[in-house]
């Protein structure tokens, strides 16, 4: 190979990485804003339930958007459970936090360094990669904090992000349908316990 060639094939890799970095730079920075908006409006977010299912997707999506700072989604879902169609309520909810959890996909995707030493991490890593999408499907079930980390761990891994959200999403849908049909036959006798 001429250098004039090696010359240009090193350029091309040049821009190639440099177009990378900005657009994980990018992701991370969404990722980053995206979080510190959903904390900022926590406390407005019981001003989607008027909306009905809508409203369940919109704080779905928002709640597991946030990376590493719990929101109240879940128990909203329960309480929802209660008010609409459990099933409803499971597939909205389902939906919404599938979409959400691309955020925790993205931060792996785009800035490795930022998790790689933690313990949890290093616990759950070789199991998205052993085990993919089934794993990310046990772990999207479950209801777990850890489960940005398995996105990372994902994003981390370059899984196909269809992949990611497909798992994701029929683990959610069975998590959110569980607390939907809980609230659903548990809140009236809640409220004979505590009133």
């Amino acid at each position: 190979m001429s250098p004039s060639k090696k010359a240009k094939k090193t350029v091309k890799t040049f821009q190639r990485s440099n177009v990378q970095t900005f657009l994980r730079l990018l992701a991370l920075l969404a990722v980053i804003g995206i979080t510190v908006y959903i904390y900022s409006i926590r406390d407005h977010i019981k001003d989607f339930e008027q909306y009905g299912y809508p409203g369940i997707f919109i704080i779905a999506l928002l709640a597991n958007a946030t990376v590493f700072i719990p929101a109240p989604g879940v128990a909203i879902v329960f309480a929802m459970g209660s008010i609409f169609n459990p099933l409803g309520v499971g597939l909205a909810a389902g939906t919404g936090g599938a979409i959400g959890e691309l955020s925790g996909f993205l931060a792996g995707y785009s800035g490795q360094a930022m998790v790689e030493k933690t313990d949890v991490y290093n616990r759950i890593k070789p199991w998205v990669e052993k085990y993919g999408g089934w794993a990310i499907l046990v772990l999207s079930a479950i209801p777990n904090p850890f489960f940005d980390l398995a996105g990372v761990a994902a994003g981390i891994a370059k899984m196909p992000v269809g992949k990611f959200l497909l798992f994701t999403w029929i683990g959610q849908l069975i998590k959110m349908s569980l607390f939907a049909f809980a609230g659903k036959y548990s809140i009236h006798w809640i409220g004979t316990l505590i009133g």
